[in-house]
């Protein structure tokens, strides 16, 4: 997302979708984004103005996002659908599409990973000699990754907490991969369990997940980025790594772009639902940070490793999760000591419902979203408990159909 100039605190939205490419038969992962990227020119070009398509780390992976922000999400579910037709009418020349979910269900990242060995090839070789990234924490995960801006050091800080106490229960919403390596996880959001300890070799990069507090753009360098880059110095000799990317954190700031990034929201089946979710998290931040339920310093007040435990549980149980810290929910306008994780977004969009983020479309969306689970426990109703190759393939080529088509997911058809 760029920014000519800093932009007021929820000005403007920035989003960026990442999708699998795979085999349009066999829907095993394609490594071949650098041929539609670059080997397609005009046909590859996306079609509408100010959206981009780039790659990331591994060769089966293609991402979406528009340019700079726009001042609404209503409007931008349609130009991502038309954004992943367009890849898609691409792809099918190569006999791939695109998969949508947080996680492939059954690729194998020790033997499929291929890194992106084309510009900037040297970053992800110095991610992979520290890290080692034929892993489901680096190879496969799939996130959306909201951007939300902000002008100066105030509004950054107001920002960063109330993102802060956002982050723990946005899987217990957004959780959309209950399966990898052919079976069922015991976690509900598995790629968060993957994100949450794959730079555990560096813990300077990641630290908790959730972040600590930050007084300003200069304490955050000072305090964050500075000893990440010193541990990744000795790996880093051109100094290649000493970029704000690096931070592995669940919300970052992107200096460049003047705006807190969000990382920890699972991909759903669609852009309309992907919006929905980067919708109601954008209204619940706005409303953390006009202090609607409990004050700056209140927010500021929650110690990490609460947040952090509060995360663990929802990456666990999603909307099943039970959250038992008061003081926590009390953030949140909870007057209730514990709270299971799909009433509390119940709570949350009745009392955002007049934001300006969520329009009826929206509603709608989120409405199926807390009636019947999050993706993760439609995806687990219709898999069953024990699902072999071809009930998996079933109902991932649904999801893929559920993409293309930009419809939720309710099951097999």
């Amino acid at each position: 997302m760029m920014t000519a100039a800093p932009l007021a605190a929820f000005s403007g939205y920035g989003l960026e979708l990442e999708y699998m490419i795979v085999d349009r038969d066999s829907l095993a992962v394609r490594p071949i984004a650098d041929a539609l990227l670059d080997g397609l020119a005009a046909a590859a070009r996306p079609a509408v103005p100010g959206f981009a398509w780039s790659n990331e780390l591994v060769l089966h992976l293609l991402e979406l996002k528009n340019l700079r922000p726009a001042p609404g999400l209503d409007d931008l579910a349609g130009k991502f659908q038309a954004e992943v037709r367009r890849a898609d009418e691409a792809l099918a020349a190569f006999g791939a599409r695109l998969m949508p979910t947080g996680m492939h269900p059954w690729m194998d990242p020790a033997s499929e990973t291929r890194l992106w060995p084309h510009r900037d090839a040297a970053i992800y070789r110095t991610y992979d000699a520290i890290f080692d990234c034929r892993a489901h924490g680096w190879a496969n995960i799939q996130s959306v990754q909201l951007n939300l801006p902000f002008a100066d050091d105030r509004e950054f800080a107001r920002l960063h907490a109330a993102v802060r106490v956002l982050l723990p229960v946005l899987p217990a919403l957004a959780a959309s991969s209950p399966i990898a390596d052919g079976r069922v996880r015991a976690e509900v959001d598995y790629r968060m369990d993957c994100y949450r300890r794959h730079a555990e070799r560096m813990p300077s990069l990641i630290g908790r997940v959730v972040p600590d507090n930050a007084e300003s753009l200069a304490h955050y360098q000072e305090s964050v980025l500075a000893p990440m880059y010193a541990d990744v110095a000795p790996f880093d000799p051109d100094r290649h790594m000493r970029e704000d990317w690096l931070n592995a954190r669940g919300a970052i700031p992107r200096f460049g772009r003047h705006a807190v990034e969000i990382r920890v929201i699972d991909m759903q089946e669609c852009p309309r639902a992907d919006l929905a979710v980067a919708a109601l998290a954008g209204a619940v931040a706005r409303a953390l940070y006009g202090e609607r339920w409990s004050s700056f310093e209140e927010q500021r007040g929650m110690k990490t490793a609460d947040l952090a435990a509060i995360l663990g549980a929802c990456t666990r149980d999603a909307d099943r999760a039970i959250i038992d810290d008061a003081r926590y929910l009390a953030l949140l306008g909870v007057a209730q000591p514990r709270c299971g994780g799909a009433d509390l977004w119940r709570h949350l969009l009745q009392a955002c419902a007049g934001d300006a983020l969520l329009c009826a479309e929206t509603k709608t969306a989120l409405d199926l979203i807390l009636r019947e689970g999050p993706l993760a426990r439609r995806i687990l109703r219709a898999a069953g408990a024990a699902p072999d190759r071809p009930r998996l393939a079933a109902v991932y080529r649904e999801l893929c159909d559920c993409l293309i088509d930009g419809r939720q997911f309710a099951g097999l058809r």
